[in-house]
């Protein structure tokens, strides 16, 4: 069974940090890009950032590059989302998601497993 599990959210106050963790179980981890993907109540799924196995193809959206950044474990089939200088507007909940895909992916829609997700809420 393919399980993704997200953990690490919080709240936290506009300019301070989190990391998240996703532990990944059930599939060959190296075969597969991860990535996280964050949802506001009524809005679209929006990636957020992606990372293929040999770390050579890195996603991040716009709205978060220089702030976000994506790392990976193989070792541990872990994968860790570290966000910096959070803002109210990066208030959403973050899952954790993995895609058959040959290079990091984007779009929500191209993710083949999700897991559950985390939720992130950042105060001004």
């Amino acid at each position: 069974e393919v399980q993704l599990q997200a953990s690490g959210g919080g709240l936290v106050q506009a300019g301070g940090s989190l990391r998240l963790s996703c532990a990944a179980s059930g599939f060959t981890f190296d075969d597969y890009v991860i990535g996280w993907v964050r949802q506001v109540p009524g809005k679209e799924r929006e990636g957020v950032a992606c990372i293929s196995s040999a770390d050579d193809s890195i996603y991040y959206a716009d709205s978060v590059k220089g702030r976000f950044s994506i790392a990976r474990d193989n070792a541990k089939n872990t994968v860790y989302l570290r966000m910096n200088n959070l803002n109210p507007e990066d208030t959403a909940v973050y899952y954790c998601a993995a895609s058959e895909a040959a290079q990091a992916v984007g779009v929500a829609s191209e993710y083949d497993y999700w897991g559950q997700g985390t939720q992130v809420t950042v105060s001004s």
